[in-house]
């Protein structure tokens, strides 16, 4: 069977290297926007029974137009397998209806991927309610890969005597594990959710005096969250605060924020391209996918 990786605009240095790494051919999916932002998706012209579509889903809405624009047209062309490896899955968030009529969008765009795709690559998906992503993509090949492994070498490579922060219960999964392996200490805020772009903390109770403390996360989108915590462990007494993110969704105004907190450093791993990114996932996704070839 020929296999083939093939990217998108956004996300091709990625998907070029995950090609190079694995040793596989490589093509582009060229996408056009017209001025009303309809999107034209040209498939490359070479023709192959498996193909691997490499695209991570931040900012979605016409990334997933395009996605089934390119899907549904390889199928027509008879390709045998369509795998996707989208290391950051988006409407993850939206497990149940918070309020009367709303759309449980993970479920719908996890069907829609299910009808989609033979296979599904990830990385710390924002399951919160929900344990497993076979639930949430029924009847395909899901993997479920988790970055704190690289999070923890990178925070353990600097060699800083450092305490660890979660800025909420759901960062819980995540600090912990990148604790266990950089050997340090942590502990878990409490955040009150006001609204998208309100929220207040309440830390620990621990000895925040001089301390060097890194917050751990799974997202970051606005920064609020994260620069609030910033804020209160300075005024707790904390001599410096850096972050440490998986996937960094940052909105417009999101570096503004987090530098007006004072953070000192933002560390980010590449499932989604941004200035910060330090930790790259070409060799945890690489072996995943030798897994499906």
């Amino acid at each position: 069977m020929t296999t083939a990786i093939y990217t998108f605009p956004s996300y091709r240095q990625q998907g070029e290297q995950l090609a190079k790494t694995l040793n596989l051919p490589c093509a582009q999916v060229k996408v056009h926007h017209f001025p009303d932002k309809e999107s034209l998706v040209t498939l490359p012209v070479e023709k192959y029974d498996h193909i691997i579509f490499c695209l991570s889903l931040d900012y979605p809405n016409n990334k997933l137009i395009e996605l089934l624009f390119a899907a549904t047209s390889v199928r027509t062309q008879g390709v045998k397998r369509l795998s996707l490896v989208a290391p950051y899955l988006c409407y993850m968030r939206q497990d149940k209806s918070f309020h009367s009529n709303e759309a449980i969008s993970q479920k719908i765009i996890g069907q829609w991927l299910s009808d989609l795709f033979d296979d599904l690559i990830t990385v710390d998906p924002h399951l919160h309610r929900v344990t497993s992503l076979d639930d949430v993509i029924p009847g395909t090949n899901n993997s479920v890969l988790s970055a704190t492994a690289l999070l923890g070498e990178f925070l353990k490579n600097l060699k800083q005597d450092v305490f660890l922060i979660g800025p909420d219960e759901e960062s819980l999964q995540w600090v912990k594990q990148v604790a266990i392996i950089c050997d340090a200490n942590y502990a878990v805020a409490n955040k009150i959710r006001h609204s998208d772009t309100h929220v207040s903390i309440q830390l620990p109770d621990n000895n925040f005096t001089n301390k060097h403390v890194v917050l751990v996360d799974d997202v970051i989108s606005t920064g609020n969250t994260v620069s609030q915590t910033a804020t209160s462990l300075y005024q707790a007494g904390a001599k410096q605060v850096d972050v440490l993110v998986t996937h960094a969704l940052f909105s417009k105004d999101a570096i503004n924020i987090l530098n007006k907190a004072n953070i000192k450093n933002i560390y980010s791993s590449d499932s989604i391209p941004h200035k910060t990114n330090c930790i790259f996932l070409t060799n945890l996704l690489a072996r995943q996918i030798k897994t499906l070839l």
